[in-house]
């Protein structure tokens, strides 16, 4: 998996600038690799622009991962704060969100498989975006919070996304992932 935090490395004090040939960099790996690549954008969302350039380069997944999770442009600015450097907060709120990217993408890329993340927090989340287009959802916060207690407490919290994904698709008539990606759409102005 390949992440493409551009916007972390332009705001960290130490980060890597360098992006120049990055496309022809990442079909390179593509080309040599015996595994599938997958690219993962880190909380700013993936433009159709990008997400066309990485399937043309070989990327055989795409992780969305849309603004609407952990912004590590924030963290980086908490993390020079820390440090006693300037914290640049101008980008905190920087990125297309996880359903419009999600919906963009896959309306360009029919074929390509999504991972939806970035604000994903329950099993309604998952179902939302695997409605708009997804064909996977990842979660991270919502996991390491109850992982911070307990290997149980994961189990726990899982069972429940597991359960509130089971009773979205009874609510919408789905009795699998692909009559739910087929469900009729109700589009809100607001995230998730």
């Amino acid at each position: 998996m390949l992440h493409l935090n551009v916007l972390q490395e332009a705001v960290q004090p130490e980060g890597n600038r360098n992006f120049k040939g990055l496309s022809d960099k990442i079909s390179t790996v593509c080309r040599e690799l015996e595994v599938p690549v997958v690219a993962k954008e880190v909380g700013n969302g993936i433009s159709v622009d990008a997400a066309v350039r990485l399937q043309r380069a070989g990327v055989r997944a795409i992780d969305i991962a849309g603004k609407g999770g952990t912004s590590w442009s924030a963290v980086e600015a908490q993390r020079a704060k820390k440090q006693g450097q300037q914290a640049d907060t101008a980008f905190a709120d920087w990125g297309i969100p996880t359903e419009e990217a999600l919906v963009n993408v896959r309306k360009a890329l029919a074929e390509i498989p999504l991972i939806a993340s970035g604000g994903i927090r329950s099993g309604v989340d998952i179902a939302k975006s695997i409605a708009l287009g997804a064909d996977i959802a990842a979660m991270g916060q919502p996991l390491l919070a109850v992982a911070l207690e307990s290997a149980d407490q994961v189990i726990e919290s899982l069972v429940g996304v597991i359960h509130e994904l089971k009773v979205s698709m009874l609510c919408v008539g789905a009795t699998n992932l692909a009559e739910l990606r087929a469900a009729p759409l109700l589009r809100q102005t607001a995230g998730f």
